[in-house]
């Protein structure tokens, strides 16, 4: 099984990239976050004739989470329990017998603003989710836009960030409670060194100079870990013509 992740930045303008991907790369299973889409408007048929069923929650103009799957998808969860909560961030299904859980995480804005302490209570609301998930669901790969970058190694000049939004140590400690549930950072299993990333800013040329942020994670519960063959960041469609700002993520599954 491969299993991926993109956050597209509006499917609707990166449908023909997402179709050649996968023609290309040949997943199955893909999460997708920000869509950017409301349901009504999803492009359901076209990815069908692609291959792929899919599910989806999506609003107008902002957030929006899918997953595209070759086969069925099933026990569909839209939001995270005993959270109001309009934004469409969380989706969940299962394929097969994993558990797919796709996340596009609160950006923050900037440590101390009113959406960074939103950002926080929504993590520990996924915390809690997530560990009921854990308990029901042993093979369990939680993926997506996670908006922060689990260490140094994933910064291109951890002194510029310090510690600022996507770097801060309360949001780095969200993801380690998360991660202490019994997740591992499936690129972590292959990949120790620093210089890979999975998102670069639109400015400064910072693809060509390589500088970026990796926030794209699939994380895998301890079942899948022995199963785990290869994981990797796909930087060629961000190279395409009016590209997302991130790019794909893969982990090979050996099941």
């Amino acid at each position: 099984m491969k299993i991926a992740s993109w956050n597209v930045n509006s499917l609707n303008v990166r449908l023909p990239h997402l179709l050649q991907w996968l023609a290309d790369a040949q997943p199955d299973v893909v999460a997708l976050q920000e869509t950017k889409l409301e349901d009504a408007k999803f492009p359901a048929d076209a990815l069908a004739a692609a291959g792929y069923r899919s599910v989806y929650s999506g609003q107008k103009t902002y957030n929006g989470v899918a997953i595209l799957a070759r086969d069925e998808l099933h026990d569909v969860v839209t939001d995270i329990p005993g959270l109001d909560d309009p934004q469409r961030r969380i989706l969940a299904a299962t394929v097969g017998d994993v558990r797919v859980v796709d996340l596009y995480v609160v950006n923050g804005k900037a440590v101390g603003d009113e959406k960074y302490a939103y950002k926080l209570h929504w993590l520990e609301r996924v915390h809690a989710f997530l560990e009921g998930e854990l308990a029901r669901h042993p093979k369990l790969v939680v993926l997506g836009d996670f908006n922060i970058a689990p260490d140094d190694r994933d910064v291109h000049d951890p002194v510029a960030w310090g510690e600022d939004i996507l770097c801060s140590p309360p949001e780095r400690a969200a993801l380690k409670a998360i991660t202490d549930l019994g997740l591992a950072d499936s690129f972590r299993l292959f990949e120790s060194a620093g210089e890979h990333y999975s998102w670069w800013d639109y400015r400064q040329a910072a693809f060509r100079r390589n500088m970026g942020l990796r926030i794209d994670l699939i994380l895998i519960s301890e079942a899948l870990k022995a199963a785990a063959a290869a994981a990797a960041i796909d930087r060629t469609p961000r190279g395409w013509e009016r590209p997302s700002d991130h790019t794909p993520v893969t982990l090979d599954l050996d099941l």
